[in-house]
């Protein structure tokens, strides 16, 4: 499956979204065939390529034609009034407020809608079935947000300005193009937002704008703030971020094939007012690259991030202890131990040590928390070396045996049996398990293992 990558270090708008991907490749013509099945009239779209801080990219923008155009443009002041924008009562722009320098056109006259007639909108269009759900989805996150702001349940949240048509195209373009690049796994750098204040109808109000905090914040996605100081993430962006990013973090092993860049307008002070789209392939292991000629040859092991949750406890019963040890590995710990130590005060105590995989330590530290007596976890990064792990079948004087086999530089480094299948030869067998265990690696020490 293809890859695509949004490095967001200056944000992200609806706009820009879908800009980064027609760079990328998106046939535009086709994108606006599949638009026209949403029915909506009194737009035109205006493609261009153009330049931000000298990068090279595609602007996009949906122009009106009731009199002024909304241009897409990442970076526009808050002039306008907060309330005609993008909630009941709490309007801020979801695709486009950080568009135009000067942005001053009124929305009051823009036609509004609630989420139960942008989904009815979507549903009795003739777009495929995965753009009306995926469509529905963000426009859901955003009407979460926004209820939960305004004390409404969702389907009672009036739309202004992202009911408006401008938003629902950008919305919905987003996701066509995203169809239209087939469907991709989609991954992000962590989100970046910048600082100050933004207008709104209860005077100014600071960056992150209130629905962007909560569609991020109802995903469980962190938020950094930059010296920028401008608004970054837009809550359209948000959440289309939300809806199909499925981890947050630096490239990993990504191959970039082609790169896009979607265009704002205003000139940022700190960075370009660009977003970086990169569609690739993930590779597993460390790439095959080609260096200049060295006395050390790179080896063909696997890598990959694991976190290590430590914590020292000299309180805790060992009938606790052990188990939470069992209760870690039960919920999918990579290991979990506890070493002696010597503390404070020349107290004795035990140094308890999860592993786990990255996106699920604030799972275990959680669990942590909750089922020792710690009052805090430790929280690192570790970048692991493994063997290319195989399993294969040899053939003892008891039966077959599952034996685990570990290669580097393509050679067999280490074999040990699986303990569940010399288990359970042993008891059919009625002899030791160290007996099996000895069997298989005798056979496996003097014979070319073969891979299941």
């Amino acid at each position: 499956m293809k890859t695509l990558y949004l490095d967001i270090f200056s944000g992200i708008a609806g706009d820009m979204f879908i800009a980064a991907l027609l760079d990328l490749g998106v046939d535009a013509a086709k994108l606006e065939r599949e638009l026209k099945k949403l029915k909506l009239d009194g737009y035109h779209l205006h493609i261009v390529r153009g330049e931000k801080s000298a990068i090279a990219g595609v602007k996009f923008d949906v122009h009106l034609a009731h009199g002024h155009d909304h241009e897409h443009e990442h970076g526009h002041k808050h002039t306008h009034d907060h309330d005609q924008e993008h909630g009941h009562g709490h309007t801020h722009d979801h695709g486009h407020h950080q568009h135009a320098e000067d942005h001053h056109h009124d929305h009051a006259h823009a036609e509004q809608r609630n989420f139960s007639e942008i989904k009815q909108l979507i549903t009795r269009s003739k777009l495929s079935a995965w753009v009306k759900q995926k469509s529905i989805a963000v426009f859901q996150r955003i009407a979460v947000a926004e209820g939960r702001i305004h004390g409404l349940p969702p389907d009672e949240v009036h739309f202004h300005e992202v009911g408006a048509v401008d938003s629902i195209v950008d919305i919905v373009g987003a996701t066509i193009a995203l169809e239209l690049l087939g469907k991709p796994r989609v991954l992000a750098s962590p989100v970046v937002e910048g600082t100050g204040w933004i207008n709104c109808a209860h005077g100014h109000f600071p960056v992150p704008a209130p629905a962007t905090l909560a569609i991020l914040g109802a995903r469980g996605i962190g938020i950094t703030q930059c010296e920028e100081p401008h608004e970054l993430v837009t809550p359209t962006g948000a959440a289309l971020l939300a809806e199909f990013v499925e981890s947050f973090g630096a490239m990993e092993n990504l191959v970039a094939e082609k790169i896009g860049f979607g265009l704002g307008t205003r000139d940022n002070q700190t960075r370009p007012n660009v977003l970086r789209a990169v569609w690739g392939k993930e590779i597993k292991g460390t790439p095959n690259i080609q260096h200049p000629p060295s006395k050390i040859q790179s080896c063909d092991w696997e890598t990959d991030r694991v976190a290590v949750l430590e914590t020292n406890l000299d309180d805790c019963p060992g009938e606790i202890l052990g188990h939470f040890v069992e209760t870690a590995l039960a919920a999918g710990a990579l290991d979990v131990f506890h070493t002696p130590i010597q503390m404070k005060k020349n107290r004795p105590g035990v140094l308890l040590t999860v592993l786990c995989a990255e996106n699920e330590a604030d799972k275990f530290s959680e669990l942590m928390l909750r089922e020792t007596t710690t009052f805090g976890v430790r929280k690192t990064i570790a970048e692991r070396r493994k063997l290319r792990r195989e399993f294969a079948e040899v053939k003892t004087a008891f039966g077959n045996v599952t034996v685990k086999i570990g290669r580097l530089g393509g050679k067999v480094a280490q074999a040990a049996p699986e303990f569940e299948s010399a288990k359970k030869l042993a008891s059919q067998k009625k002899v030791p398990v160290k007996q099996i265990y000895e069997a298989a690696a005798e056979v496996s020490g003097r014979q070319k293992i073969k891979t299941m």
